[in-house]
């Protein structure tokens, strides 16, 4: 009897010691997912790299490719309100090129479209180029950087200074590193919010811009403002005619719809309503909408406090002290408090969402929607973007293009899909392909 209780004791002790390391290789391996998923999302591939580079060449050696935009006798056009406004701020020369011909070949009436692209100043270059030498007329397009604004230097710097504090939440928030971080002390969760708060978009000041619109553009009555991860397949012209009823933001809502994982989201999603301040100012069962392809009343909107509003949660001390945990980064938070009470809900089929996480999205409904919108980590262009869901985009891609062409875009791609299978399985993407990667400069870090 005792050696069967000492046999039983020690059965015990060596299981119990299996399940604990069963659970630290599972938690291990949970931590490495999420790592190689974030370094996926935010590589830039070989070939859009190589665009850029081509394109900012061929500027400095090809009078073409600085020829001004639009031309002089279209500059009025600019700031006419007959026209149809597309706001755009990408530093992804591939992507406007998408979302400006998705546009143009999707409208009943392109002639009246007119681009104002906003870039960064290392892109300017390379997104100026791509335009003037590839035409989409009858539609107009302009590209400005965001140094040829002056009211980035004048007094409106509220902008910069959102930028800085993002700059300062990141780094108080997680540092300077990430291989450093002590995973034991930590939840996946927690490790996912950090790997996010180092995504380059959350400290890009052309994220922060839309916020800045009425500025950027003091003669348009309306706009509509696009991100670089969406694509149009329908007329968009009726969104001017839509009455918003004195709001100053028409969006879809985000808590009503067929898919209940992407439309399923409410304040409480992108809130902590833990913390006094948020349950003092927001109800946790209000709808949420979405950014991404919204139509804007600036004439209103200069009649609101919203920028004031915008900037001033996000010098709230309290987010910084509390660790982030106010809110989810992103703009989207601090907008939905901004715009309170300014939002005008328009129909869902102008503005589909989340082609970008997840892998079973209703193609139908894909095919039916204005704008389908690549949000999420699986961008198109990506190795990791969905394979289904690509070819929606991928049609609107120049492959005839002397640029595509010599850059072999979306071609590294196109060989891991058929090696890959599907891309939803992100077990394909392990440390040493991902090594690889960074070995043949297709990760750029």
């Amino acid at each position: 009897m005792k050696n069967n209780h000492y046999d039983a004791k020690t059965f015990s002790l060596v299981l119990r010691a299996m399940i604990e390391k069963f659970e630290r290789d599972m938690r291990e391996s949970k931590f490495a997912e999420l790592m190689n998923k974030h370094f996926a999302a935010s590589s830039i591939p070989k070939g859009i790299h190589c665009l850029s580079l081509r394109l900012t060449d061929e500027y400095t050696s090809n009078a073409h490719a600085r020829r001004q935009l639009p031309s002089p006798e279209q500059v009025p056009l600019l700031s006419d309100n007959a026209y149809h406004h597309f706001v755009l701020a990408t530093d992804n020369i591939l992507a406007a090129s998408v979302v400006v011909s998705s546009a143009v070949q999707s409208s009943s009436k392109p002639e009246k479209i007119v681009f104002h692209v906003i870039t960064d100043k290392k892109t300017y270059a390379g997104m100026h180029s791509w335009f003037a030498l590839i035409s989409v007329a009858p539609a107009i397009v302009e590209v400005k950087s965001v140094h040829q604004f002056d009211w980035l230097t004048r007094e409106n710097v509220s902008v910069l200074e959102a930028v800085e504090i993002h700059h300062s939440i990141r780094n108080y928030y997680h540092g300077n590193h990430i291989a450093g971080a002590n995973l034991s002390e930590t939840t996946p969760r927690r490790f996912a919010s950090k790997l996010q708060s180092r995504s380059p978009k959350y400290i890009s000041l052309l994220n922060h811009l839309r916020i800045y619109l009425p500025g950027l553009f003091p003669n348009l009555d309306k706009v509509v403002f696009v991100d670089d991860d969406i694509l149009i397949q329908r007329d968009l012209s009726p969104l001017w005619d839509i009455d918003l009823h004195g709001k100053v933001n028409g969006a879809v809502e985000t808590c009503r719809g067929e898919d209940k994982w992407v439309m399923s989201k409410r304040l409480r999603n992108y809130f902590n309503f833990s913390h006094s301040l948020i349950s003092q100012h927001l109800d946790p069962e209000e709808c949420a909408w979405a950014f991404g392809m919204n139509i804007f009343d600036l004439r209103t909107w200069r009649k609101t406090n919203i920028r004031e509003t915008y900037h001033s949660w996000l010098k709230a001390v309290q987010n910084l002290k509390s660790n982030l945990t106010m809110w989810k980064l992103g703009t989207l938070p601090p907008a939905l408090i901004a715009l309170k009470g300014h939002v005008q809900a328009i129909d869902s089929s102008w503005h589909m969402l989340g082609l970008g996480y997840q892998s079973n999205t209703n193609i139908e409904n894909v095919k039916k929607a204005a704008v389908i919108h690549y949000n999420g980590q699986s961008k198109p262009w990506l190795e990791i973007g969905f394979k289904h869901l690509r070819p929606f985009w991928t049609k609107y891609v120049n492959y005839s293009n002397d640029f595509i062409k010599s850059c072999h875009i979306l071609n590294i791609i196109q060989i891991i899909m058929k090696r890959a299978g599907n891309l939803a399985d992100f077990s394909w993407y392990n440390e040493n392909q991902l090594h690889s990667c960074r070995s043949k400069r297709f990760i750029l870090l």
